[in-house]
């Protein structure tokens, strides 16, 4: 077995066997993989506690067919302060699964892994939680995957931004009246979206909570659900 270096951020871990434990990682150079860490579950282990979702490490591995294998964990950015903060550390696993869904096994993507580590450093950088860093994460995610919604004008008859009032993930985004299907969408919601998709994140991410930034965080969940056809649990938890 080859034996190589890379980094990663840990997205979820599962059990294997008495003492092992199986780590999902979305790593700089080899994209998503999964590694068996040998008796970290010990209470003398030399580093479980640093394989931890939301942890960023370096690590050394061997490489396998279906599983590497951990042979050493160095601690880049332990994410103390989201560890601390129940409603972050919510939000930072909210970000971990959709990652874990999005990302393949195997395939580089220097982009997300780029995208995730600024979400996890704004998150526990911030002054007071930012009220709309998962969805807007969700957003850029969207983008990331080739599917960004049309939302300065009628997905289907490309009526102006004047006349969009609601919105749909399947029909490509939002719709005007004359079409629209989906749940309303408010203009305010659709205003912070087009700025998170347009080069305006760092504005957005220091709005405070309201209306808006709670619909607009919504409606990125919803996008992100119907394009992976499935529920993402953590995002719920909180009521984000």
């Amino acid at each position: 077995m080859a034996l190589y270096r890379d980094e990663g951020v840990v997205l979820r871990t599962h059990k294997l066997g008495e003492a092992d434990r199986v780590v999902v990682l979305l790593t700089r150079g080899r994209g998503k993989i999964r590694a068996v860490a040998k008796g970290v579950r010990k209470t003398k282990s030399r580093f479980g506690a640093r394989l931890e979702p939301p942890g960023h490490v370096n690590l050394l591995m061997y490489e396998g067919r279906d599983l590497h294998t951990i042979n050493q964990a160095e601690t880049v950015d332990h994410y103390r302060s989201l560890r601390e903060d129940l409603e972050r550390l919510t939000d930072a696993m909210a970000i971990l699964e959709s990652v874990d869904q999005v990302a393949q096994d195997g395939e580089p993507n220097p982009a997300l892994f780029r995208m995730l580590t600024g979400a996890l450093r704004a998150l526990g950088e911030a002054p007071a939680r930012p009220a709309l860093l998962v969805g807007a994460f969700y957003w850029k995610l969207l983008a990331l995957d080739g599917v960004a919604p049309l939302l300065d004008r009628c997905a289907v008859c490309d009526a102006g931004p004047e006349e969009l009032v609601a919105f749909d993930f399947v029909e490509g985004g939002a719709l005007c009246r004359q079409h629209r299907r989906g749940p309303a969408v408010d203009p305010a919601a659709l205003g912070l979206v087009r700025r998170i998709l347009g080069g305006g994140l760092a504005g957005v991410l220091a709005e405070p909570a309201g209306p808006a930034t709670a619909a607009a965080s919504a409606l990125g969940t919803s996008a992100l659900e119907a394009h992976l056809e499935r529920r993402l649990r953590a995002v719920h938890l909180l009521g984000n």
